[in-house]
């Protein structure tokens, strides 16, 4: 895609301009990688939400994964429907009733999930590394619903950024597209990136220096594991989005930068299950208590609950 098009597709270019009976094998295999990963996310993703919507109790932190998983469930959902449409579109020798708009707006949907993933881990991070602060002896009076305002919050802001970017960009009004993209990346990259990192890694010096609760280090791991692949597997895309519609000349194909977030927001469920569940044999009933030992025994401010912890241990085959 050239700068000038002013759009957040990174594949429009491709998708207008290449002959639909020419398949790149390499680009073909991607897309398969995508579709299946994509399929294991969204049932992943799906798993957490009806532990956490129905099965296992509300506290600050699962409001807060609650709302991710919402977030990656989304944007698998996009990536999948784009992904398979931009597949079938380069297989078929006949012109799909696919255009370059829907497969820009498919994206752009996508772009907003994505965004909003960034948005609540770097809430997350900065609330829990500063309940880790918070002692018996330290005073900390947290409101009750704060995760469920910040959360509202963000995704207040990331459906305004979002529609920003859309109508401007899609209106072909370049200047203005401009501006609104400029404004989303220093959002991201100047002030939510960078306290999702500094708040992880004063997180995890705390963790590695400090003979705190096991349920507590456990949870800590999750959130910086979880911080860690976004950084591996999700910035990316954003990085490469951003060289893309500023004039320079990004290296690689589209489709691996999407499969790396593919695989950001496919990977949540498992880290929780597997940092839940440590050695113990994997079943139905101890993915459960899995999820229970990782979120359900913390409290409002943040100190585990004593009943909670023997109820998920009886538990516990």
């Amino acid at each position: 895609m050239e700068a000038n098009h002013a759009t957040p597709s990174p594949a429009l270019t491709t998708a207008a301009g290449e002959n639909v009976c020419e398949v790149d094998v390499f680009d073909a295999a991607v897309d398969g990688a995508t579709l299946l990963i994509s399929l294991c996310g969204l049932v992943g993703n799906g798993a957490v939400l009806w532990l956490l919507g129905c099965r296992i109790r509300r506290n600050p932190v699962t409001v807060y994964v609650l709302n991710l998983a919402v977030a990656d469930f989304t944007f698998l959902l996009f990536m999948l429907t784009y992904t398979l449409l931009y597949f079938l579109k380069d297989l078929s020798c006949f012109m799909l009733p696919i255009s370059v708009r829907h497969l820009v707006s498919l994206l752009l949907l996508s772009l907003f999930a994505h965004n909003m993933g960034m948005y609540l881990l770097a809430a997350v991070s900065i609330e829990r590394c500063a309940s880790a602060f918070c002692s018996g002896r330290t005073q900390c009076h947290r409101p009750q619903h704060l995760s469920a305002v910040v959360c509202a919050l963000l995704w207040v802001l990331s459906i305004t950024v979002i529609t920003t970017v859309t109508s401007l960009c899609l209106s072909h009004q370049h200047e203005q597209c401009r501006l609104a993209l400029i404004a989303m990346y220093v959002l991201n990259f100047l002030l939510f990136a960078p306290s999702m990192v500094i708040s992880n890694i004063i997180l995890l010096i705390k963790v590695l220096c400090s003979s705190m609760h096991r349920q507590h280090r456990r949870l800590y791991i999750v959130i910086f594991l979880t911080v860690l692949f976004f950084l591996l597997f999700g910035v990316p895309l954003s990085v490469w989005n951003f060289m893309q519609h500023f004039s320079f000349d990004p290296p690689g194909h589209h489709q691996v930068f999407f499969l790396l977030a593919c695989i950001n927001s496919s990977i949540n469920p498992f880290i929780y299950v597997l940092v839940g569940i440590g050695k113990r044999h994997c079943s139905l009933a101890s993915l459960q208590v899995a999820f229970q030992r990782v979120f359900e025994d913390l409290g409002d401010d943040g100190v585990g609950s004593n009943n909670s912890m023997m109820h998920t241990l009886s538990s516990a085959p």
